[in-house]
């Protein structure tokens, strides 16, 4: 049987093809924006607002917690139906909190359930939602 560790965070999150995003900030940070943004692209809503994680072996899973599974704020609009992920693999997390500041950052990473996941800081551009997303299709070219 697998070793599980389970915790219910506050962060929203989106996937892509079974790949996984954990975004976390503080109230109001845009953690929803960003999910719809990153969904208006095609990635699926995992969870909003609180995410169901569980540590499998070595992998990180994200789920919604049941009573908002297809639910996301829409600030100023209210709560929005979407289609959703019922659970997916979290490979990065982008903290809202911190901005990135260099142009080719050295690699971060943030601890989760005992695991060390890659995590990219908010970028100032409008670009962001679309580079989450590429992240998440292919990853980042390191030696450069």
């Amino acid at each position: 049987m697998p070793d599980t560790i389970f915790q219910t965070i506050h962060a929203s999150c989106v996937s892509f093809e079974g790949k996984a995003v954990l975004i976390k900030g503080a109230s109001g940070s845009g953690k929803s924006s960003l999910a719809l943004q990153i969904m208006a692209f095609g990635a699926q809503l995992v969870s909003d607002d609180r995410t169901e994680l569980r540590r499998i072996d070595n992998n990180i899973w994200a789920a919604p917690p049941k009573t908002i599974a297809g639910l996301i704020e829409a600030r100023g609009l209210g709560i929005l139906h979407a289609e959703h992920a019922p659970s997916a693999q979290v490979v990065c997390v982008v903290d809202m909190d911190v901005v990135a500041i260099e142009r080719l950052p050295d690699p971060m990473v943030t601890p989760c359930l005992g695991l060390s996941l890659p995590c990219l800081h908010k970028i100032d551009t409008q670009a962001f939602p679309a580079i989450v997303l590429q992240y998440l299709k292919g990853g980042v070219q390191r030696d450069v």
